[in-house]
């Protein structure tokens, strides 16, 4: 047997089930499918095909539909990411530019992602630690109170006020807003606090104990470890199709409540742009064994800073779902990538 006609007709069988839900036969795959085969040739074929696990046979007299392990087959060997169609990338870029700070863009983007695929769709926010700093901004609240407000690459914005022992005066602070910025400006969050080592002695004693406390307050907020966020939109979508979860649908909504598990699943992807599907038993959360999750990195600079992604029946459309996908990622990294 013919390794690409085999290919060829695993590629048939995935596509015509995953739009019609319905096991496939020889005589269908002859008739919608250019194989120039004969409808015996195409039994043979699949039989070789289910001996070797691709197919299955639900029932008996019925036709054969795709296993994980013909899913996996049929997705390794995608040769591209096929593009999404002008009208659908413009959709993409319209709806996602009226956004203004950041919850706003993972909000519109989790809905977008949602909308696109009509499979659960999940958003990380975009992990601080791995960010860089874009702005600091210090402002005076009163004369012993100063807000201290770090703008990341990502968008993402942190605020603290500091407490002063002893005021600073606005020249002071506008003389320790700017060398701050030269020193940080661009530089990993992890990076920050070596840069900012010994500012401080570069101000007159009067002022010193004022730009400790706020360099001491920077240094905390760049270390902090915080958990990490991630927004889930379009559950509803994975009842559209009952009968695609074998026993019940109960397990993969439960785990979708498991942020923990998810940010670890979502974070097994590979850096390529390439999007990293994981299909079935290949999840090793119980709950996820009858779904597939198709996710990638987004950040600026070929620097991935969070994951997104979508979750779905085994039985999903794997090419549109893996364009979206990536298509959604590039634009949250090419907007992260302006200023």
């Amino acid at each position: 047997m013919s390794e690409d006609r085999r290919l060829a007709v695993l590629r048939a069988i995935v596509e015509d089930y995953v739009a019609t839900h319905e096991p496939v036969g020889s005589r269908a795959l002859v008739d919608r499918h250019q194989l120039n085969v004969s409808p015996a040739t195409v039994r043979n074929d699949m039989a070789a095909l289910e001996d070797e696990g691709y197919i299955a046979q639900p029932h008996t007299s019925a036709g054969r539909i795709p296993t994980d392990k013909g899913y996996r087959l049929f997705v390794d060997r995608l040769t591209e990411v096929q593009a999404l169609s002008p009208a659908e990338r413009r959709a993409i870029e319209s709806f996602l530019q009226g956004a203004f700070d950041l919850d706003e863009v993972v909000d519109r983007s989790v809905r977008l992602l949602a909308q696109l695929t009509r499979q659960v769709a999940v958003v990380q926010y975009p992990s601080l630690p791995r960010s860089s700093v874009r702005h600091v901004e210090l402002v005076a609240l009163t004369p012993t109170r100063v807000m201290l407000v770090v703008i990341a690459s990502t968008g993402r914005v942190e605020q603290r006020v500091v407490e002063l022992a002893a005021p600073i005066g606005d020249d002071a602070l506008a003389d320790l807003r700017a060398r701050l910025n030269a020193a940080v400006q661009g530089r990993k969050l992890v990076e920050v606090s070596e840069a900012v080592v010994g500012l401080a002695q570069g101000f007159s004693a009067a002022d010193r104990p004022a730009v400790l406390a706020i360099v001491a307050t920077l240094m905390e907020t760049v270390v902090e470890q915080r958990e990490e966020r991630l927004v889930v939109a379009g559950a509803a979508n994975l009842t559209r199709i009952p009968s695609d979860f074998p026993l019940s649908v109960q397990p993969v909504l439960e785990a979708l409540e498991e942020h923990v598990v998810l940010l670890r699943l979502l974070g097994e992807v590979s850096a390529s742009e390439q999007p990293t599907v994981r299909i079935g038993a290949e999840n090793d959360v119980e709950g996820f064994s009858s779904a597939s999750i198709v996710s990638s990195g987004y950040g600026s600079h070929g620097q991935s800073v969070a994951t997104l992604g979508v979750v779905g029946p085994t039985r999903m459309d794997y090419a549109a779902n893996m364009a979206a996908v990536r298509a959604v990622a590039r634009y949250l990294g090419r907007m992260m990538a302006t200023p």
